[in-house]
């Protein structure tokens, strides 16, 4: 989760009153829905932080440059996207995640103090079906500080959360109108700490970002959700938990972890649609790993190893993203400093091969996420603010620039929603 070329804690943001925020308008971009179809929307998650002060004899850390979460409209024919305003908060909601009926957004906000204590928090926001606007439920407590990663439970009745800075994970409850309630249960990463080399790095690299303490860098159930697997950073492990629904409870399965090489990072997973294979992405290693997925027991294999940078790549690089295509025919890996996305083909066993890479036309790609079709590709370069937009051809699999991008300030995810998709 290498953010910048200061400490880690330079993403910690001494909280303050959250999310007074009040939805901003450009009255010139008032999106109303269009006579035969509701519109496209989009949601960016950035880092929008005031100054923070730090202990005598270090700098001021610089705020972030988003202003929360930033709201587009569509173009489906060109993808590209019309500013719809912004839900303004300065709680850094880094990661968002759209339930399964559209109705409802909940964003990880990446501080470290909530409420007088030490924890990011976690927000609920409506979603109108007319026009996309956020209207805020309820914000709270992450049960862990610095928040990096959410998602929603194949059974939407629970909000999964893992806290980098907190070396933590948390499940939260989902009432019956969005919002959410106190953690239900909170697991701490314990374990050795990995070393600061990785033992995949590529050549004279200098990769290092999280391996003092465990950092929690992800968490997912599996498609069927009877399991729930994060991935700790600092640890080099992804753990797997059995996961109950009717209590929200996380058990430790039976092995409770897999370990990847000393230093490598796991950061972000991804499964195959099939449901069958977990590609895992290491963030200081620069590579990615094949694993078989047992759904009945929970359990990992690991079958192939392979770098996520182009042969011949020298120096250092901080993986970002990973994910697989909607046919299941192509991998994408996120490579920061290098600065492109990697395309991979899958094999009828689940093992990649490198395609291409493409350039992101920006400064450390954070993610990157397709509109529902699959067509357009966007890359959320953090430290450029902006957002460039690629067509993907589903032939080969490789996005093409589009010549558009997007001003928005630190933006670190996107996600779609279709408001004229059947509910």
């Amino acid at each position: 989760m290498h953010t910048s070329p200061l400490p880690r804690r330079a993403l910690f943001q001494t909280s303050c009153a959250l999310l007074a925020g009040a939805f901003i308008f450009n009255s010139t971009h008032f999106l109303e829905a269009a006579d035969t179809k509701a519109p496209l929307m989009a949601y960016v998650g950035t880092y929008s932080s005031p100054l923070r002060k730090v202990p005598l004899g270090q700098v001021d850390l610089p705020p972030g440059n988003g202003r929360g979460i930033h709201l587009f409209q569509v173009d489906r024919s060109t993808g590209a996207l019309t500013q719809a305003g912004v839900f303004e908060q300065n709680t850094s909601p880094s990661c968002l995640a759209v339930s399964a009926d559209g109705t409802r957004i909940y964003s990880a906000n990446e501080t470290d103090g909530f409420e007088g204590t030490p924890s990011g928090s976690v927000s609920a926001f409506a979603v109108s079906p007319k026009d996309g606007h956020l209207t805020l439920l309820n914000t709270v407590s992450s049960s862990g500080a610095g928040p990096a990663y959410l998602s929603i439970h194949p059974s939407g009745r629970h909000v999964l959360v893992a806290n980098y800075f907190g070396g933590s994970v948390a499940v939260l409850p989902v009432a019956k109108d969005g919002s959410l309630g106190a953690a239900t249960d909170v697991q701490t990463d314990s374990g050795t700490v990995g070393p600061k080399k990785a033992t995949n790095a590529p050549p004279g690299s200098f990769a290092f970002s999280g391996h003092e303490v465990p950092h929690a860098h992800m968490i997912e159930a599996d498609p069927k959700g009877r399991f729930v697997l994060s991935a700790d950073l600092g640890l080099d492990q992804i753990m797997l938990w059995k996961f109950d629904t009717q209590k929200g409870k996380l058990t430790p399965n039976t092995p409770p972890a897999i370990s990847l090489p000393p230093g490598d990072g796991p950061r972000h997973f991804a499964f195959h649609p099939k449901g069958q294979w977990l590609y895992s992405i290491q963030e200081e290693g620069s590579n990615i790993v094949l694993f078989d997925y047992d759904a009945e027991q929970g359990r990992l294999s690991a079958r192939q190893t392979i770098s996520s940078l182009p042969p011949g790549f020298a120096g250092s690089n901080f993986c970002s993203e990973i994910a697989v295509s909607a046919d299941g025919r192509f991998v994408y890996a996120g490579n920061r400093l290098h600065d492109g996305i990697a395309v991979f083909s899958v094999g009828p066993t689940g093992t990649l091969t490198f395609v291409h890479e493409e350039w992101t036309r920006g400064d450390y790609p954070r993610s990157f996420s397709w509109e529902p079709t699959g067509t357009f590709l966007y890359s959320c370069n953090q430290r450029a603010d902006h957002i460039t937009i690629f067509r993907t051809d589903k032939q080969t699999g490789i996005p093409s620039f589009t010549g558009t991008y997007v001003p928005v300030g630190n933006p670190s995810i996107i996600v779609f929603l279709d408001l004229a998709k059947p509910k």
